[in-house]
């Protein structure tokens, strides 16, 4: 970036006590929150993220640095809660990503499932479990996917990310008419809570425990934490 594009030093000054100001209100929200929800927090760590966000660019294009923290957007955090206070109905949404890290497992597998149940009609379905895809309609229709969750790697499988959504409404759908396009026309509003596992997560949780350990062996009183997602 050339000079007469970079910010001054004092945006950058001006930047960063917009941060701090922030940063008090957040707490102030936080301090006052009536509830797990509170729309004022929520409101406080957007302006707090956008903040952020811009003193760490005015930073980076100026001194070439950046902050070691980093606030995920307001696009990354779920609205407060606005449903029903008494839901009749909820829908559960559930995304498991896998890589296939081993298609000949894979394929082995679904030709055991194929061949047991033809085992009395060898040619009904020869040649199903032949193809990656094929197999996976194999294993997927005689499994259960929590079953294959807990024995993923027996199929050949390698874990990803994985994500569950709880959402609530007034009445329970009419049957049929979402399964075209099951996970459109979401309302974020409308979630009532969400767990995602990520190797992301699972990476911070491991140099987290690494650095526990290190304070349990110079002081026997402080034990591990468990690392928040």
């Amino acid at each position: 970036m050339s000079d007469a594009a970079q910010p001054t030093a004092a945006e950058v000054r001006a930047a960063a006590e917009a941060v701090k100001t922030a940063l008090d209100r957040h707490l102030a929200a936080v301090e006052r929150r009536s509830g797990d929800d509170d729309p004022a927090v929520f409101e406080a760590f957007n302006q707090l993220a956008a903040v952020a966000e811009v003193y760490d660019e005015l930073l980076y294009d100026r001194y070439d640095e950046v902050t070691p923290f980093e606030i995920p957007g307001a696009e990354d955090a779920l609205p407060p809660y606005a449903g029903p206070e008494e839901p009749n109905a909820i829908s559960v949404l559930i995304r498991r990503d896998y890589a296939v890290a081993e298609p000949q497992r894979l394929l082995a597998q679904a030709q055991r499932v194929e061949a047991a149940e033809y085992e009395e009609d060898a040619g009904a379905g020869e040649g199903a479990a032949a193809t990656v895809p094929g197999a996976l309609g194999v294993l997927f229709g005689e499994f259960e996917p929590d079953e294959i969750a807990s024995r993923h790697k027996e199929f050949g499988l390698e874990e990803g990310d994985s994500t569950l959504w709880v959402t609530a409404a007034d009445e329970a759908p009419e049957a049929g008419e979402w399964l075209e396009t099951p996970f459109e026309h979401i309302d974020p509003q409308q979630v009532v809570c969400r767990f995602d596992v990520s190797a992301v997560f699972d990476d911070e949780d491991d140099s987290d425990e690494e650095d526990d350990l290190e304070f349990v062996e110079e002081d026997d009183d402080l034990e591990p934490m468990d690392a928040e997602k």
